[in-house]
């Protein structure tokens, strides 16, 4: 039996300690957006933050995390209104969209950390793989995240490059509460 906290809600997961993290949540809880990419922890698409860390649910055991504070893209932000998911919407980095909640949660985590980010730290610390290649709008992304958590900069909800402020306001009742 293991216990710990997933989007701020008290979870007791009656599964094999051994279970991986990204089954329980994915299995148990119907929570679908951290991915099953490639089972090895080397694709990122299974990201969560555990304590403040970004960790690989495929690798990590649900009885090694107990008593753990877990965060999905689920728990992000309700409204999708965090900076990262403002500033990947803007900068157009979704292109399939597979790997894009792990690297959302990879940024999150980073950007709790790292106030002031250069181009090179993004590209080391942001390794998650993405088989449309939009590694540079990434890059671009985290840095307006950036500005946007430290006050420099506003991001509008739906707003994107291609986006009158009309289009983005309507926009915006899209973007509610995550489909599962």
């Amino acid at each position: 039996m293991t216990r710990f906290t997933v989007n701020n809600q008290p979870v007791h997961y009656r599964m094999d300690p051994k279970t991986p993290l990204l089954w329980a949540l994915r299995d148990a809880s119907n929570l679908t957006g951290a991915k099953y990419g490639c089972g090895t922890g080397d694709c990122g698409a299974c990201t969560v933050d555990i304590d403040g860390e970004a960790v690989k649910a495929c690798q990590t055991t649900i009885g090694a995390i107990e008593g753990s504070f877990v965060t999905t893209i689920e728990g992000l932000s309700r409204e999708r209104s965090h900076p990262v998911q403002l500033a990947w919407l803007a900068k157009n980095v979704t292109q399939c969209g597979f790997c894009i909640p792990g690297m959302v949660m990879a940024a999150a985590v980073f950007l709790k950390k790292t106030r002031n980010p250069s181009e090179d730290e993004i590209r080391a610390t942001i390794t998650n793989l993405c088989r449309c290649g939009v590694y540079p709008r990434v890059v671009e992304a985290v840095l307006q995240a950036a500005r946007v958590q430290r006050g420099d900069e506003t991001i509008e909800a739906g707003a994107s490059p291609d986006t009158s402020p009309d289009e983005a306001a309507r926009r915006v009742p899209a973007l509610g509460p995550a489909k599962r």
